[in-house]
């Protein structure tokens, strides 16, 4: 749908591909991503789960301001989906100009198949894809040469080439901190935590988040060796939540308390957190009981956060007190 400026829908559509799309559940047209030069070049990207069979499927779409042409879809990655859960789905360009793209481990629980831990699954991991280059052989995209598996990366061969991080279980939002690079993302729990990871801007990837063998900062299913993985930023317990919705770094000017912090929040409790740095250390603060189902969030070009709230279909500008 799109929204004006000052809050009215539009009756029509900006994008309608229900003919294509297996819906219900975690199922869905799970994100979508506008060019970086948009309207020049007029695609958008997308990320939805396909009729019949709950694929995975990245498209590329042309596009107006006004609407998407459906007839116009170029499809550029399918991926399998063993189970109907952990379906990731977040797409965003990053500061580099290439297409980041979120999955899950493939659902079930626990992680049956492994993916996580296998760097050459696409599964459990954040990919990155460069949709404006040369396409690789078989591809209908290119891979940046120094993501951590290509030829020109870091561990070239150990995994498969679009892969950019792993180790994760259902990274479901994932957002560019735009003054430095950072890239935070909010990777769903399984029975007990939810974590909040981060990677440094101008980072060279391959980083393993840990998962299936660690939830959050804890050993899971047994005992583990925590220094083989990389630490989430932040992490919190179901006492507060049980599905994390990764949010932004504020960084517009309507509400100068809130520069520099980084907002997320959680589908089931409904509260809004900030992360609180002290000593060195991190820790999550509850700033906003929403009574909402909060699924996403989403930045305005002026830099103001919003929500969305699965529950009542709304979507909410969050104002500071």
């Amino acid at each position: 749908m799109v929204v004006s400026p000052g809050g009215a829908v539009r009756s029509d559509p900006f994008l309608d591909i229900r003919d294509r799309v297996l819906a219900g559940g975690e199922r869905g047209l799970l994100g979508l991503a506008f060019h970086p030069g948009f309207p020049n070049p007029s695609r958008i990207f997308v990320d939805y789960t396909r009729r019949p069979d709950g694929a995975t499927v990245i498209s590329e779409l042309q596009a107006t301001a006004e609407r998407a042409d459906p007839a116009s879809e170029r499809i550029l990655l399918v991926i399998p989906q063993p189970y109907a859960n952990h379906n990731g789905g977040q797409l965003a360009f990053g500061p580099d100009g290439d297409l980041y793209i979120g999955m899950g481990d493939g659902g079930s629980e626990g992680d049956p198949q492994g993916n996580g831990q296998n760097t050459h699954a696409l599964l459990g991991k954040i990919l990155r894809i460069d949709v404006d280059g040369r396409h690789a052989a078989g591809k209908a995209y290119a891979i940046p040469d120094d993501n951590p598996f290509a030829p020109g990366g870091a561990r070239p061969g150990a995994g498969a080439p679009e892969v950019w991080a792993y180790g994760m279980r259902n990274p479901w939002r994932f957002s560019f901190d735009p003054a430095n690079g950072d890239l935070y993302i909010g990777d769903v729990g399984q029975n007990a935590w939810e974590e909040i990871d981060r990677q440094p801007g101008g980072s060279p990837g391959g980083q393993n988040y840990g998962w299936n063998v660690m939830e959050g900062l804890h050993c899971y299913g047994g005992t583990c060796d925590p220094r083989a993985y990389v630490k989430p930023f932040a992490e919190y317990g179901h006492a507060q939540g049980c599905a994390v919705a990764g949010g932004y770094v504020y960084r517009g000017e309507a509400q100068p308390s809130l520069d520099g912090a980084y907002l997320f929040g959680d589908y089931c409790s409904g509260t809004v957190f900030t992360l609180q740095l002290s000593g060195g250390a991190v820790s999550v603060k509850a700033i906003l009981s929403s009574g909402k189902q909060i699924s996403s969030f989403g930045v305005g070009d002026d830099g103001e956060l919003y929500l969305a709230d699965l529950g009542g279909g709304g979507i909410y500008r969050v104002v500071a007190s």
